[in-house]
């Protein structure tokens, strides 16, 4: 299918060499790319072949003697001779697309897949850093440009190219070397002039998608922001904004139309001089006597036959260009380097006692702004350790860096002795589960999201999650119950239902390390109390990290660490922190005060 693009395709690709990545994706099925190229070739020997009999069917027609049976014979046999080369030029047309089918879908999906995998190898940086859709569409284009791609060279170039060599070689072999001049000599014009008009008016068609896409995106944010364009009566305003780029749209449109009217016009004129002087030669050639009609209707034939895919040529030169460059941006993801990789000799991680050391640990996203410095803290079998800290201070980082989302900068971070960089990340992270603040769910049934933490485990095992996180009793009140499907990223659940959600596929997933990433900060008190209920629950017997933002759910916490700007300033329990009287009495307080107000309001 061909899409129409909103900008000019980048310059500075490599597509011979991106062509070549792709040829082993191809050749995964080399008996069926020879077999359709052999269709292909017997495709247009018939279609060839069907001018050669036409001629003989003409010369036989010319003759005197009508009467004679036997004559009367040789053209009916020809007759019959023309339907079948036309029947196979369509049955094998066919067979090469069906033979081919196989090669240029599992093509895109092997090259899709490819890249997909290597999206999911790439650091959280790079996630963070690029638009989701911005990278789905370069997927999604640079797969169909694939088969555009195959499309154009299977299906136009190759066989134009192919009949142009037939027909070189009859013209060649049976006439005299003016008529494969005036056919070579025309192709040749007719080629140079589309592709040089065609560049020159791409540019209309450029201004035009890009007009048209403005003015698309005037009228999709007016009717979203409609209350607002009502509050302000500013109707007409947002009507000229969407006129006034559909006027520039409009001049674009008419000079593409005019354009394309110039190129159409140009072809055709390259197309009749060129058949124009084979016909006079032809012609001339019948009444010299040294060509018979039928090579008159032969040559005339050939010649606008040639013509006919040549007719499709600025089309698909254009359509061509825009896939290569689609390809050229997905090929582009597949080079982005992973910044955090498995190094030769990775070993798998083994957890006993699952004692976590932070050790010197220093992290920058930037070298202008360090995140963490110097972070030295254990956790050790079966504790709890807070961390708790100013917006900004680095807390929910040290979760990344024990996930290895990210490498550190300095230090090194051990489970039970082991230096996490020296382990795959696979044994790293199916060993640690998280509560995330955030729970973004699957578009698909409750069951489905308990279930990925461990896609093996039994209804029975999923609803045994779901008690322990207290959310099995709501389930059963919903229709659907367990198939119930939660919506895109879980919008049709409140958040308090989500994070119990995400407790149930943690709990199902039964790590030795448990991570709460500020999981109750944008709850309110009911929900907030289901939450650490069921987190005091599946923290029992596991070393858990807990990121907290709201104090009152670490009050119980074996050590609690103070961090500010990328240090940690103190460290003890709560009451001893209390104490102290410094920075986390001080948000403590503020905390506090914050209740209280809630509480009067």
């Amino acid at each position: 299918m061909m899409h129409r693009p909103t900008s000019k395709p980048h310059g500075n690709r490599k597509d011979i060499q991106n062509l070549k990545r792709l040829f082993p994706y191809i050749w995964d099925f080399k008996g069926r790319v020879s077999l359709a190229l052999a269709c292909l070739i017997l495709s247009k020997i018939a279609i060839v072949g069907m001018p050669l009999v036409l001629k003989d069917i003409v010369d036989g027609l010319d003759s005197k003697q009508l009467l004679d049976d036997a004559t009367l014979a040789l053209p009916l046999l020809l007759l019959l001779a023309y339907g079948a080369l036309r029947l196979m030029s369509s049955l094998f047309n066919e067979m090469r697309d069906a033979i081919f089918s196989r090669v240029r879908y599992h093509a895109m999906r092997g090259i899709s897949r490819r890249v997909l995998k290597h999206l999911y190898s790439l650091s959280l940086s790079y996630h963070l850093d690029r638009k989701t859709g911005g990278v789905t569409r370069d997927l999604e284009r640079g797969t169909n440009s694939l088969s555009s791609i195959l499309n154009y060279l299977v299906f136009n170039i190759f066989p134009t190219v192919a009949e142009f060599i037939f027909v070189a070689i009859i013209l060649l072999g049976s006439y005299e070397p003016h008529f494969a001049t005036i056919t070579f000599v025309t192709v040749a014009f007719y080629i140079a002039f589309t592709l040089l008009v065609t560049n020159w008016r791409m540019h209309y068609r450029h201004e035009m998608n890009a007009h048209e896409s403005k003015a698309s995106s005037y009228a999709v944010d007016g009717m979203l922001n409609y209350e607002t364009v009502k509050y302000f009566t500013n109707e007409e305003y947002e009507l000229k904004q969407y006129d006034d780029t559909m006027a520039k749209w409009e001049g674009a449109a008419v000079k593409s139309q005019t354009s394309m009217s110039l190129l159409n016009f140009g072809q055709g004129a390259v197309i009749a001089i060129g058949v124009t002087l084979m016909m006079i030669y032809a012609a001339q050639g019948v009444v010299d006597g040294v060509m018979t009609l039928g090579d008159l209707v032969l040559v005339n034939t050939m010649m606008l036959q040639l013509f006919i895919p040549l007719g499709f040529l600025g089309i698909i030169y254009r359509a061509l260009k825009y896939s290569l460059a689609d390809m050229d941006m997905m090929l582009k993801l597949l080079d982005t380097e992973q910044e955090v990789k498995d190094s030769g000799d990775t070993k798998e991680l083994t957890v006993s006692d699952a004692v976590i050391r932070f050790n010197a640990v220093s992290f920058h996203y930037n070298k202008e702004r360090k995140i963490l410095d110097q972070i030295s803290f254990e956790i050790p079998h079966g504790h709890k350790v807070a961390v708790v800290g100013p917006s900004g201070a680095g807390k929910s980082t040290l979760a990344r860096l024990l996930f290895r989302f990210y490498d550190v900068n300095a230090g090194s971070i051990t489970i039970d002795g082991q230096n996490i960089s020296n382990v795959t990340q696979d044994s790293l992270r199916r060993n640690i589960g998280i509560v995330p603040q955030d729970t973004v769910l699957f578009n698909y049934t409750i069951e489905h999201n308990i279930r990925y933490a461990k896609l093996e485990a039994t209804e029975k095992e999923i609803q045994q999650a779901a008690k322990h996180a207290n959310i099995h009793d709501f389930i059963m009140s919903l229709p659907e119950q367990y198939q119930t499907v939660v919506g895109e990223r879980g919008l049709k659940l409140s958040g308090g239902e989500k994070q119990r959600i995400a407790i149930a596929r943690v709990i199902l997933k039964n790590p030795r390390i448990l991570v709460f990433d500020e999981a109750t900060s944008s709850l309110d008190s009911h929900s907030e109390q289901l939450i650490l209920e069921s987190l005091k629950g599946v923290a029992e017997k596991h070393t858990t990290l807990v990121i907290a933002h709201r104090l009152s759910t670490i009050i119980d916490a074996d050590n609690i660490i103070v961090l500010d700007k990328g240090k940690i300033v103190e460290h003890g329990t709560h009451l001893q922190l209390l104490e102290k009287e410094a920075l986390y009495a001080h948000l403590w307080q503020l905390q506090q005060e914050e209740e209280k107000e809630l509480v009067v309001q």
